[in-house]
C-alpha cells in the first residue's frame, strides 16, 4: 500500500488540512481534491472512486469529506481500515466537525496524520497509541523539573538562613560598636588610626539609618551559580513575546481576581424592606449498581427586615411537602401558633424582629434512603470493549417541579491515556487533561428536558469512571415550602415582601 496523500475538504472540493506523505506538489494536489467531487456518482454509494492514475478512498463527515488518495496498485481493504482510523482520529482534537474548527486544529491532525503513516506506508498503532505519541508526555522531563524545584527550595532556603546569619551578625556587631563583618568594603582585618576614625564615623552614621541587611558585594567576573527567580524572569519573557504575537494570556491571579469581580459584580436582588433566603443543601449518596445509601437535605428560611416599622410581623407559610419532613421553629417563635395556622410570629406579639439581621425562623430536615425521593438519577454503564471501555452515561429528572440549573456530571478517567472519543451527548463537555476529568454540562434540566445520554470511548477499566460528581443549582426548592403572605401584627395588613429561593448541591455522588 503506497498512501499518497490524506486530507480533509469540503464538498466542493476545498482542501481545509492536506498531509502528503511523498513528493507531491501543491498544485498536484489541489487540482487531485479538485476534481475529486466531480468524479463521484451522486446515484451510488461507494467509498472510493478512480481515475487513470489514483485512486480516492472517502468518507462523508456531515459537511466534509475524508478523503485518501492512494495509488491504484494498493489494496482496498487495508485502504478502508486506514480510512476508519484518520475519521476516529479527527473528533479527537475538533469537537464540530466544521471547517473553522478544522482549521484551527490543523496542526493537531497533521501530527496526528505523522503517526498514522510513514512514508506513504501505514503504521502498525491504533487510537490509544496515537493519543500518547502525540501528547509526548515524558517521564524523565517530570524527574528533572521536580529535581529542579526541590534544588529551587533548598537555595531559596540556604538564602534566607544566610540572610538571617548576616542580620544577627550585623546586630550584635552594632551592639559592641563595632562595623559588621563583610560590611566594610575592601581593607584588611589590620586597621590604621586614620582608617578607625572613618570605620567609628561609618558605624554611627549606619546606625541611624533602617536596619536592612546590604547585599554583599559582588565580584566582577562573569558568575556560575545558581540564579535564582530566574525561572520567573524567562516564564516572563516568553509571555511578553506571546502578548506581541497578539495571543491573550490571563495568569492564574488574573483569572482568580476575575472570577471574584464576577461575583462582587452579580446583578443586584430586588429586595424589598422585608426580604427572606430559602435555601436548601442536598447530600446524597448512590450506588453505581443502582440504590440510594443515603440523602440528606436541610432547609432554612432566613427573615432580613431593613425598616423598623415592620418589625411587628407574621409570615404565612404554606407547606405543601408531601415527603415527610421535620420542622423546627426558632426558640422566639410561637410554636403553637404556627402548629395551628402555620403561622411564624413572635412568643410576644409586642416584641419586633431584629432589624438589618439574617434571622433562621424555621429549618427543616429530611433524611432517607427511598430511590424515588432522588430528585436526579444518574445511570453509568461503563463496558468493556477491545482497546479500552464504552461508557454510557445517562440522566432523568423524577422531581418534575424542580428546574436545575447550570449542571455538570463530573466523570473521572484514567490517567495518561488522552482524551475520550465522544459518541453522542446531548449538551455539551469539557475535557480536563490535568485533573483527568470528564465534566458534562448541561445548562438547564426541567420537565421538558428531563432526561438525556453521553456515550463516549477511552482506553480503562470499569472502576476508573467512578465516583460520578454532579453539581447544580436551582430557583425551586426541593420539598416545597414557601413564604406566600406577610402581614403586620396590628390590623393584619398585608407586608411586601421579597423571596430568594435557592436549591444547592453540598454533596452528590454516585460511588
Amino acid at each position: 500500500m503506497v498512501l499518497l496523500a490524506a486530507a480533509v475538504c469540503t464538498k466542493a472540493g476545498k482542501a481545509i488540512v492536506s498531509r502528503q506523505f511523498v513528493e507531491m506538489t501543491r498544485t498536484r494536489i489541489e487540482g487531485l481534491l479538485a476534481a475529486f467531487p466531480k468524479l463521484m456518482n451522486t446515484g451510488k454509494q461507494h467509498t472510493f472512486v478512480e481515475t487513470e492514475s489514483v485512486r480516492y478512498v472517502y468518507q462523508p463527515m456531515e459537511k466534509l469529506y475524508m478523503v485518501l488518495i492512494t495509488t491504484k496498485n494498493s489494496n482496498i481493504l487495508e485502504d478502508l481500515e486506514t480510512l476508519r482510523l484518520f475519521s476516529r482520529v479527527i473528533p479527537e482534537y475538533c469537537r464540530a466537525l466544521e471547517e473553522n474548527e478544522i482549521s484551527e486544529h490543523c496542526f493537531d491532525l497533521i501530527f496526528a496524520f505523522d503517526e498514522i503513516v510513514a512514508l506513504g506506508y501505514r503504521e502498525n498503532v491504533n487510537l490509544a497509541q496515537i493519543r500518547t505519541f502525540t501528547e509526548m508526555d515524558s517521564h524523565e522531563e517530570k524527574v528533572f523539573r521536580a529535581v529542579r524545584e526541590t534544588q529551587e527550595r533548598e537555595a531559596k532556603a540556604e538564602m534566607r538562613r544566610k540572610a538571617k546569619e548576616l542580620q544577627q551578625a550585623r546586630r550584635d556587631a552594632e551592639r559592641q560598636g563595632k562595623k559588621a563583618p563583610g560590611f566594610g568594603g575592601f581593607g584588611s582585618s589590620t586597621v590604621s588610626g586614620g582608617s578607625t576614625a572613618a570605620m567609628i564615623t561609618d558605624t554611627i552614621i549606619e546606625t541611624d539609618k533602617p536596619k536592612v541587611a546590604p547585599a554583599p558585594t559582588r565580584p566582577s567576573g562573569p558568575s556560575k551559580a545558581l540564579k535564582l527567580g530566574a525561572k520567573g524572569k524567562e516564564v516572563d519573557n516568553f509571555v511578553d513575546k506571546l502578548k506581541s504575537e497578539g495571543e491573550t494570556i490571563m495568569s492564574s491571579n488574573m483569572g482568580k481576581r476575575t472570577s471574584e469581580a464576577t461575583k462582587v459584580h452579580a446583578p443586584p436582588i430586588n429586595m424589598e424592606s422585608v426580604h427572606m433566603k430559602i435555601e436548601e443543601k442536598i447530600t446524597l449518596t448512590c450506588g453505581r449498581d443502582g440504590g440510594l445509601q443515603n440523602m440528606e437535605l436541610h432547609g432554612m428560611i432566613m427573615l432580613r427586615i431593613s425598616d423598623d416599622k415592620f418589625g411587628r410581623i407574621r409570615l404565612h407559610v404554606e407547606n405543601e411537602d408531601k415527603k415527610g419532613v421535620q420542622l423546627q421553629t426558632h426558640p422566639n417563635v410561637d410554636k403553637k401558633l404556627f402548629t395551628a395556622e402555620s403561622l411564624i410570629g413572635l412568643k410576644n406579639p409586642e416584641k419586633s424582629f431584629p432589624v438589618n439581621s439574617d434571622v433562621g425562623v424555621l429549618k427543616w430536615r429530611l433524611q432517607t434512603t427511598e430511590d424515588s425521593f432522588i430528585p436526579l438519577t444518574i445511570n453509568c454503564w461503563p463496558s468493556e470493549s477491545g482497546n479500552g471501555c464504552d461508557v454510557n452515561i445517562e440522566y432523568e429528572l423524577q422531581e418534575d417541579n424542580l428546574e436545575l440549573n447550570d449542571v455538570v456530571i463530573t466523570i473521572p478517567l484514567p490517567s495518561g491515556v488522552g482524551a475520550p472519543v465522544i459518541g453522542e451527548i446531548d449538551g455539551e463537555y469539557r475535557h480536563d487533561s490535568r485533573r483527568n476529568t470528564l465534566e458534562w454540562c448541561l445548562p438547564v434540566i426541567d420537565a421538558k428536558n428531563k432526561s438525556g445520554s453521553l456515550e463516549f470511548s477511552i482506553a480503562g477499566q470499569p472502576n476508573d469512571f467512578f465516583p460520578v460528581q454532579v453539581s447544580f443549582i436551582s430557583k425551586k426548592n426541593y420539598c416545597n415550602i414557601q413564604v406566600t403572605k406577610v402581614t403586620q401584627v396590628d390590623g393584619n395588613s398585608p407586608v411586601r415582601f421579597s423571596t430568594e429561593t435557592t436549591f444547592l448541591v453540598d454533596k452528590y455522588e454516585i460511588l
